[in-house]
């Protein structure tokens, strides 16, 4: 294969993506990048202001951008918003929140609200997306958005661990039941990227030494880091991989 053709294995022209979490951060700047890439890109978020922006940046690139307002814990009302919408080839399963505790101190409130968004609602939108890609029989590509927290432990992080395990854990089991349909399945796996999520932990000068001293590469990761990892398992230049994470984390978990 040449250069050329290597390379247009990346283009996304005339498919759709689904990005949940696609109003600001990390969602906004993955569907950034795959409409960059030429997919039509539909963002889901609960701010209507913040997704109008991300729509309106979407189409200045040139492709369709659609929005879709609502909470993806409404698990009910976002099945029927996906049912409505057109073929999906791709699915950024992003929607998330954390509130840091020591386990000793986690409150049943807290770990119900990172439990509902990072695993229950994570786990029941990909559940509709996949039906609605298995009813099409077009295949497609679903990348759940864990962490790095979800391969090692982290302070204060007790509950966000375990969630990000968790949907680790689901993205090869989904992996392995939906690679007959031709649905390839994958995790992206974050460090700390300085998003409006993160700003509050890396304010804090103590735990911005911890971050720091534990990344290898002398920086934080970047919102872009994250969206060219997610292109790749989007694009036709992973059609052979499946059931696997892809962390982005700076070499944090390499030692």
């Amino acid at each position: 294969m040449s250069i050329a053709r290597t390379i247009d294995t990346f283009r996304l022209d005339g498919r759709h993506a689904l990005i949940t979490g696609g109003s600001k951060g990390l969602g906004a700047g993955c569907a950034g990048a795959l409409a960059g890439a030429g997919a039509n890109v539909t963002v889901v978020g609960r701010s209507q202001t913040d997704l109008d922006a991300v729509a309106q940046a979407i189409r200045a690139q040139g492709v369709e951008a659609r929005i879709l307002t609502t909470d993806v814990t409404e698990l009910k009302t976002f099945a029927r918003a996906v049912a409505a919408l057109p073929s999906i080839d791709i699915f950024v399963n992003n929607a998330g929140t954390n509130k840091p505790q020591g386990f000793l101190d986690v409150d049943v409130e807290t770990f119900d609200k990172v439990m509902d968004l990072n695993l229950r609602a994570a786990f029941f939108a990909a559940q509709a997306v996949a039906r609605a890609m298995v009813a099409e029989g077009r295949g497609g590509s679903i990348i759940n958005m864990t962490s790095q927290a979800g391969h090692r432990a982290l302070r204060d992080r007790a509950v966000y661990s375990a969630s990000k395990f968790a949907l680790e854990g689901l993205t090869k089991a989904m992996a392995l039941e939906l690679s007959p349909k031709g649905i390839r399945v994958n995790a992206v796996a974050p460090t700390f990227v300085s998003t409006p999520l993160t700003e509050p932990f890396l304010s804090q000068p103590e735990f911005r030494n911890y971050v720091d001293n534990k990344i290898l590469l002398p920086r934080l990761g970047e919102i872009e880091d994250v969206a060219a990892a997610v292109l790749y398992l989007a694009s036709p230049a992973a059609a052979m991989v499946t059931g696997t994470s892809l962390l982005v984390d700076g070499g944090w978990t390499a030692h």
